[in-house]
């Protein structure tokens, strides 16, 4: 996303830095790693951060924002989240996951890929290319991003809504209210459905564990 704000801190290097040493440790031609987690949970921090690490290892690795893939455009995403009651809509369908896949299936295939990319600033939605040859790796971040096809490393952020108080209110993107309250809750029932896919979980103490598969 463009004009995107990140609140980098020491706890996300020090995650970003696990994670990297378990890819490095998986690694395999065409890696594809997602990070799901809440609302200022520090999804983009650490996609930001472990796509840099990698190029100290030769790795080329490319963010894609899932919040760039969203069906409504952002100036009309709120109205029309509560015309049609923001319990029922606000979720994992809310994401074109079509688009997705797509932009998943030409970085896997070396092409060029053409995808949305939302402008924070104008709340407009740009066309971003990109030419997938060359490129080794993808850190897909978003809410959902862990629901994607074919992720290697599925890492999922623990701390809700609630605990991320503060950088939700630093980042500023959506006005606090009572529908944006709403909001947030929907998408955490959306967000811990998606827990048991995670194969690295950032704890509440933002410590990064395995995850215990059931």
């Amino acid at each position: 996303m463009l004009e995107d704000v990140l609140l980098i801190e020491e706890k996300h290097r020090v995650v970003a830095d696990g994670i990297v040493k378990e890819i490095l440790q998986n690694k395999k031609d065409k890696f594809i790693v997602a990070i799901s987690g809440e609302s200022g949970s520090g999804k983009s921090e650490l996609s930001h951060l472990v796509a840099k690490e990698m190029r100290k290892h030769g790795i080329f690795a490319k963010p894609i924002h899932l919040d760039n893939f969203f069906k409504t455009l952002p100036l009309e995403r709120r109205e029309w989240r509560f015309q049609n009651g923001i319990s029922k809509v606000v979720g994992l369908n809310e994401i074109n996951w079509e688009a997705v896949q797509k932009t998943v299936d030409d970085f896997k295939n070396n092409r060029k890929s053409t995808m949305p990319c939302v402008d924070l600033v104008t709340e407009h939605v740009d066309s971003l290319t990109t030419d997938f040859n060359g490129i080794d790796m993808l850190v897909l971040d978003g809410l959902y991003a862990i629901n994607t096809e074919g992720v290697d490393l599925h890492v999922f952020i623990e701390l809700t809504y609630h605990e991320t108080k503060k950088a939700q209110k630093s980042r500023g993107k959506e006005k606090s209210d009572d529908q944006r309250m709403q909001t947030l809750e929907a998408e955490h029932v959306a967000v811990q459905s998606l827990r048991p896919k995670a194969d690295l979980l950032v704890n509440m103490e933002y410590q990064l564990i395995k995850a215990v598969k059931a």
